[in-house]
């Protein structure tokens, strides 16, 4: 059953959305070579905690982490651990919130020093695809063109593999809710849309074979050659003319271009 939801929620969402984006600007200032997955997300918890909130990840299924931080080939739901992160590793953190009843969740994925042009090339492939599917986030559309916008950018553009056996979802009083967002399909094929829809939008973009494998811990997601996987993820409010982006990326962007450790979007574009 898909739930929509009225201005007054829409802002409450919103806060939710928003102090993730803050948890993910936190851990974008700690990321550097040497620190440990298990370190972050420690951080992770206690910030949400301070900021009056609850881990939505924590016990969720039985999931036994503040948040999931997938390096490299891992795709998604990785177990934070206590190997030392390198030069050279793409790290995707994942976070998810309680505030006021209200889900916030989304995800960013961070480069440690320069991962070489190919996997900064996955990296802006992604992110801009996340962008596309949002631009098809408007009431009238249907789920299916969020789907096609992002597959078109990443799969038929640049030969990406596109995961089909994860998505992006509804979100809100849940953290999982109705309509499923595949990141692939057809032009006007799913639900149609309609003002009130949150959606988790989340492109999970793999460099080589689309094709995954779950560890035996049930949850460790990981790419079956064993190549590089990119996960960007914004909470969307589907409006009429323009979709509403309830979480913020600036301040994440503004503390990766800061932090001298991670190979930037500001560097990719302006020094490079």
């Amino acid at each position: 059953m898909i739930i929509l939801k009225n201005k007054e929620e829409i802002e409450l969402m919103r806060q939710s959305a928003l102090l993730v984006s803050k948890t993910l600007c936190e851990a974008a200032k700690m990321l550097r070579p040497g620190i440990t997955s298990l370190t972050i997300d420690k951080m992770i918890g206690e910030f949400i905690y301070d900021h009056k909130a609850v881990p939505s990840f924590l016990n969720y299924r039985g999931y036994p982490f503040n948040s999931c931080i997938s390096v490299n080939d891992v795709v998604v739901h990785g177990f934070p651990n206590n190997d030392a992160l390198k030069e050279g590793d793409i790290v995707s953190i994942d976070i998810g919130v309680i505030l006021n009843e209200w889900h916030g969740d989304h995800a960013y994925t961070f480069a440690i020093g320069d991962p070489g042009e190919e996997l900064a090339q996955l990296i802006r492939a992604t992110k801009e695809s996340l962008y596309k599917g949002i631009e098809k986030a408007v009431a009238g559309n249907r789920v299916g063109d969020i789907s096609f916008a992002i597959q078109e950018h990443t799969e038929k553009k640049y030969g990406y593999g596109v995961v089909r056996e994860l998505v992006g979802h509804g979100v809100g009083k849940s953290l999982h809710e109705d309509p499923q967002v595949p990141n692939y399909g057809k032009r006007g094929s799913g639900p149609k849309m309609r003002e009130g829809l949150v959606l988790a939008i989340e492109p999970m973009i793999n460099l080589g074979t689309r094709k995954v494998y779950t560890e035996e811990d049930g949850w460790t997601v990981r790419t079956e050659d064993h190549k590089p996987s990119v996960h960007f993820e914004h909470d969307v409010c589907v409006k009429k003319g323009k979709a509403d982006i309830l979480s913020n990326y600036a301040p994440i962007e503004a503390a990766e271009k800061a932090n001298a450790n991670l190979f930037s979007d500001y560097y990719r574009q302006v020094v490079l």
